[in-house]
């Protein structure tokens, strides 16, 4: 009753399901913490130790909130910690990352005209540069907790960067961003649970044990958190990207997502010096919307024209291109072959390209030369139970071009 497919769809189905849950639940108590910590006012009436208060109108009710920069004199009884939305929302993320990118590495992690990848490869890669990219982070952040926080902002944007063109430079362009979103995702729970939650447990513990908690742990926090305020409004968009081809199925998408982060920025920024009181920086949204207007034109650039494209190819590709039987060759790769493999493909139930490998273009069919002559000349993989009705004269054709090249 229950195919394996239909299991696999309901179970992605669910574990995105609590993701989005939990990422609320997150970015909500973010949000409301961040502007409950900037919208704290001095009052003479404040208990030793406290920073300061607020009082707060919801549900009918009054709230009175006091912040100890530090810690309270006392233990209290009940002390509620906020870090389980934190780690289900990167659990559940992760999760669906290997129901989806991993499992089906070939066809949504794996562009061969970008990388010709190894699932096994691939899957390393991923694993690999998110644990790389948070050690490179907490580093840059440990030796400098006590500098400027705006240039250590600016070192982490170069890092940003980095990745993102690293990104876009070994997965598809879905990936790609959905891969940048992951790792600033990974470094925003690594600091709740590696340095948030480590450094408030310390103080937990000076104060359970009479000692006066040394207040460089809220300090560490503090910078800690304020990275994860900025960093959220760019998450959401790349977990998004995947919906929106013009912004992941561009040359240039290391760029926009570059960018995003500064509109994350300029956002945040407006709102929270509106909560803290210092002012109403509305020139913040004009910075945004031209920043946006730069990513939507981006999103359009025209890419290289065919002759540029050709001419890009590596020596190997380009033989294949000028090779005798090409043009014939061409032509039956692009009419049995290229209603699957498109950007956007026109053959029903197809939504993406096979494999991420795109075959309209000279260059494109030039690229794949190998792959083409494995799964259609040299065997009958592909098209898939011949679908599209190719023929052995066409599969013999594949042949003598793939082995005159090779064999000269």
């Amino acid at each position: 009753m229950f195919e394996l497919a239909i299991i696999g769809a309901w179970a992605e189905f669910a574990v995105r399901w609590l993701h989005v849950i939990t990422a609320m639940a997150w970015i909500g108590s973010s949000f409301y913490f961040i502007a409950l910590d900037l919208g704290l006012r001095k009052s003479p009436h404040l208990p030793e130790g406290a920073h300061g208060e607020e009082w707060q109108v919801h549900g009918g009710g009054f709230y009175h909130i006091q912040k100890y920069l530090v810690a309270p004199a006392q233990m209290p009884e009940h002390l509620i910690w906020f870090k389980w939305e934190s780690y289900t929302t990167w659990l559940s993320g992760f999760a669906l990352m290997v129901l989806v990118y991993y499992l089906g590495a070939e066809f949504y992690l794996i562009d061969p005209n970008v990388m010709d990848l190894a699932v096994w490869q691939a899957v390393a890669l991923s694993v690999g540069s998110l644990a790389f990219g948070w050690l490179i982070y907490d580093q840059i952040c440990k030796r400098f907790v006590n500098a400027n926080q705006t240039l250590v902002m600016v070192a982490l944007f170069v890092v940003l960067v980095g990745m993102a063109y690293f990104y876009t430079s070994v997965f598809s362009g879905r990936a790609s961003l959905l891969h940048l979103g992951a790792w600033t995702a990974t470094i925003m729970s690594a600091n709740v649970f590696m340095i948030i939650m480590p450094n408030q447990r310390v103080v937990v513990k000076d104060l359970q044990e009479g000692r006066k908690p040394d207040p460089k742990y809220g300090k560490i926090a503090k910078q800690r958190s304020t990275h994860n305020n900025y960093l959220t409004l760019p998450v959401i968009f790349l977990m998004l990207s995947n919906h929106y081809p013009l912004a992941f199925a561009t040359e240039y998408a290391w760029i926009i997502a570059s960018l995003v982060f500064l509109m994350g920025v300029t956002i945040r920024h407006y709102f929270n010096a509106n909560h803290a009181g210092t002012g109403n920086p509305t020139w913040t949204w004009a910075v945004t919307a031209v920043i946006f207007i730069l990513i939507m034109w981006l999103s359009v650039v025209p890419r290289q024209s065919a002759e540029e494209e050709l001419a890009a190819l590596p020596p190997a590709a380009q033989r294949f291109a000028q090779s005798e039987h090409f043009e014939e060759v061409y032509y039956a790769v692009a009419g049995r072959c290229s209603m699957c493999h498109a950007e956007e493909p026109g053959y029903p139930g197809i939504n993406w390209a096979p494999r991420g490998l795109v075959l309209e273009t000279e260059a494109q069919i030039a690229r794949a030369a190998q792959q083409i002559y494995l799964q259609s000349g040299r065997s009958t993989a592909m098209p898939p139970a011949n679908v599209s009705w190719m023929e052995d004269e066409e599969r013999a054709l594949i042949r003598r071009w793939y082995q005159s090249v090779t064999q000269g």
